[in-house]
């Protein structure tokens, strides 16, 4: 191979829990809940999919179906799906709502896989460029920046910046051309099989890991290195 293209959420990083997510908010407007609201509020949140990152909605509202399937093909769309199916909890103040919605791009709420350096960093040493495709709706290059990964990007691919989302083959050949590489070379990595597995449609290698928390994944990002050669 090439080079290898990456997702980025479930794949190389994983946002954090709908607890820790609210409770930030919380702690930064200084508002605080029972602790039984609190708990109920955060199943709330996980289960109407309020969480960028997080769990599907359950269930989604009819009103917001429309935007749910083109949401990451913009900035204002991916902030209104998901601040949409967030109201459908209530909040103590309203302001939480987009206060929920900035936390979850901010580096803290977000760490990396434990192999995602080191597979990464062995990449880069054999030669083998790098990109990330993704979708979303905003700019993850400060989430990169922040835990060290970006010096083994050589290319960011973000739906939102070129309004077409994954599993459009467009998108994997935007990341493609950026590295200078043939789609028979590459190989994407990610977690969705569906919006991951458009790669294959364009002529990529395709494989896929668990989107689970980052404890239960210390080492699911190993096998890159065999499958890259």
């Amino acid at each position: 191979m090439s080079a290898v293209l990456f997702d980025f959420s479930g794949t190389l990083f994983r946002i954090e829990s709908t607890e820790s997510w609210l409770r930030a908010v919380l702690a930064e407007h200084e508002l605080g809940l029972p602790e039984a609201e609190f708990a109920a509020s955060a199943r709330a949140l996980e289960v109407a999919g309020a969480l960028p990152g997080g769990a599907s909605p359950q269930r989604l509202p009819e009103e917001l179906a429309a935007v749910w399937a083109i949401r990451d093909e913009s900035a204002e769309l991916h902030r209104a799906a998901y601040t949409g199916l967030a109201r459908q909890v209530p909040l103590p103040d309203p302001a939480l709502y987009d206060a929920l919605y900035e936390r979850h791009m901010a580096p803290a709420a977000w760490a990396p896989y434990p192999d995602a350096v080191e597979v990464l960093g062995a990449l880069r040493e054999r030669g083998i460029s790098v990109g990330v495709v993704s979708n979303i709706g905003w700019d993850l290059r400060p989430v990169f920046r922040a835990h060290g990964l970006d010096a083994y990007v050589d290319a960011y691919v973000l739906s939102y910046e070129h309004g077409i989302q994954k599993p459009d083959p467009r998108l994997f050949k935007v990341a493609c051309d950026a590295l200078a590489v043939a789609p028979q070379d590459v190989l994407m990595v990610g977690d969705d099989r569906r919006a991951d597995g458009g790669a294959a449609d364009l002529g990529c290698a395709v494989h896929f890991v668990d989107h689970l928390p980052v404890s239960e994944r210390p080492d699911g990002l190993r096998p890159v290195l065999d499958l890259a050669g």
